[in-house]
């Protein structure tokens, strides 16, 4: 369903979990990096009119959730602030191709296996967290993360045929496995 081709290290939980206030920030910028992607593949991408309804959704979406995660720093006395991000992201971003049709290909399909990283760990995070109410929380989030993979790889089938989409997702996927492997030192989402 989600495309990944490795779990997420057991040493990802420990470590994040040791740092949960680190981890609610890091997450408040993903959210807000999710609702930027998405508005600029909105843009980059006007002409297609169902991509940029998905978008559009996507984007009000993910600033909801960047909200809801801001309310709850709050709650918890936790100032929002600026983080070194982690590599991933732009490790993934560093694989899509430059020219059109499979750049739009490329860039859709590496937001989609993103998403399925957040809810694959938005789905660890639910099932092991001793804070219940941080377990709630991302328990809560973990559909829509699951729905936009796959809206992600959906729409990547409007720039190409579904076969040349299924084999670029699983040579993403496999540099996707390989990047998470590596894993960082910081308590990112996707660290």
């Amino acid at each position: 369903m989600l495309n990944l081709h490795t779990p997420s290290p057991a040493r990802w939980l420990t470590h994040v979990s040791a740092n949960l206030n680190e981890l609610l920030i890091d997450h408040a910028h993903c959210e807000k990096k999710a609702a930027g992607v998405a508005m600029n593949l909105l843009f980059a991408y006007v002409d297609r009119v169902e991509l940029v309804r998905a978008m559009s959704a996507i984007v009000q979406e993910e600033l909801g959730h960047f909200h809801l995660v801001l309310d709850l720093l709050d709650r918890r006395g936790v100032r929002f602030r600026k983080l070194p991000a982690s590599r991933y992201a732009g490790r993934l971003h560093a694989l899509a191709n430059k020219e059109e049709p499979m750049r739009a290909v490329d860039r859709l399909l590496i937001a989609a296996l993103i998403e399925a990283r957040s809810c694959e760990r938005f789905g660890l995070l639910r099932d092991h967290l001793g804070d219940r109410e941080l377990a709630d929380f991302f328990g809560g989030l973990f559909e829509s993360e699951a729905r936009h993979h796959a809206t992600y790889v959906r729409l990547a089938r409007l720039f190409a045929p579904e076969m040349k989409v299924a084999a670029r997702l699983e040579e993403l996927a496999v540099a996707e496995a390989a990047i998470i492997s590596d894993g960082e030192e910081i308590p990112r989402m996707h660290s």
